[in-house]
């Protein structure tokens, strides 16, 4: 059986409603997680076949704002990506539907996690 580890963990400031951080879209803090994460982990940016994010409020986002993120972030054009809508446990479905692929041998890196604003 595969190993699946998380290598790298990265989050955004915690702000207050309306706060400083209010205009900001959950696609531009999306992207600034994904290339931290990215960072600490030390990982090509190469070598990530799928990026996977939750977002509940998508209102006014546009279409996959999980794809708008990982391209913001700097990953290339060929990375897939896809965004959960599942509410309270989006981002942790992301995690878990990232680690499935792992094991089930579809992917060897992904990023995956959640962003709002």
């Amino acid at each position: 059986m595969k190993n699946c580890v998380i290598v790298s963990a990265a989050r955004t400031a915690i702000g207050s409603f309306n706060g400083a951080l209010a205009t900001t879209s959950a696609i531009d803090l999306g992207a600034t997680v994904i290339k931290a994460a990215l960072q600490r982990a030390q990982l090509d940016p190469q070598r990530v076949d799928e990026v996977i994010m939750g977002n509940v409020l998508q209102a006014g986002l546009g279409q996959n704002p999980a794809r708008q993120a990982l391209l913001k972030s700097g990953l290339a054009e060929t990375v897939c990506g896809f965004t959960v809508n599942k509410v309270c446990g989006s981002g942790l479905k992301s995690v878990a539907l990232a680690a499935q692929a792992i094991l089930a041998g579809q992917a060897q890196a992904l990023v995956a996690g959640g962003m709002e604003t």
